[in-house]
């Protein structure tokens, strides 16, 4: 498995999350190869983490996210990295 971890910063936080909530976790939930997303925000900072089936599905999915920031988030880091374990 691969996760895509993304860093962010927010402009404004309910425009955003509404974005995120009806639009952005629906389309990556239905990826293929997602497995599991979770979204965090602190402050104006965002990082969320996207755990996918291969290697190729994650990279895809960051490019995703590169492209299709939503109105009001700034896409400040990408990285896709090996899932080495998980409980």
């Amino acid at each position: 498995m691969h996760a895509v971890v993304v860093n962010v910063t927010i402009g404004d936080a309910e425009a955003s999350e509404d974005m995120l909530r009806e639009q952005v976790v629906p389309r990556v939930a239905q990826a293929p190869g997602f497995v599991a997303g979770y979204w965090t925000r602190k402050g104006t900072s965002g990082l969320s983490m996207s755990v996918w089936e291969t290697e190729d599905a994650a990279n895809a999915a960051s490019e995703m996210v590169r492209s299709a920031a939503p109105e009001g988030v700034t896409v400040d880091t990408v990285d896709v990295r090996e899932v080495v374990a998980s409980a």
